[in-house]
């Protein structure tokens, strides 16, 4: 997995939204992104999955990114998204193989807001 981040602790009120990028392609023209809000609950770190889509990188396009899935929640959510994706592309990525990924951590938590 080729793979970038960006930490927004500016757009949402007290909120840290982090998202993450796994690029499908070789050269980052294409990928999933991930929107995850970041919350602490005493000892327990909580990763909410709060959207997802795929996009297409593009220099077309005002924002740099078209969807090929987009994200819920319409133009701004979208415009948001494709500004981080932005972010990370200018950034480092780091590969992960995916037989080294590990279990989860005990004092970890995922949510979906599917799960509700």
């Amino acid at each position: 997995m080729s793979l970038g981040y960006f930490l927004d602790e500016k757009s949402y009120p007290d909120e840290r939204v982090f998202y993450l990028v796994d690029f499908t392609a070789y050269h980052r023209s294409d990928g999933l992104v991930f929107t995850i809000v970041l919350k602490q609950q005493g000892d327990h770190q909580i990763f909410n999955i709060q959207n997802s889509g795929s996009f297409r990188l593009s220099k077309d396009e005002f924002d740099g990114a078209s969807f090929v899935d987009p994200p819920l929640g319409g133009t701004w959510t979208q415009e948001h998204i494709a500004a981080a994706i932005q972010q990370i592309e200018r950034q480092s990525r780091f590969t992960v193989p995916v037989g080294e990924l590990s279990a989860v951590a005990p004092l970890v938590d995922c949510e979906s807001y599917t799960d509700r």
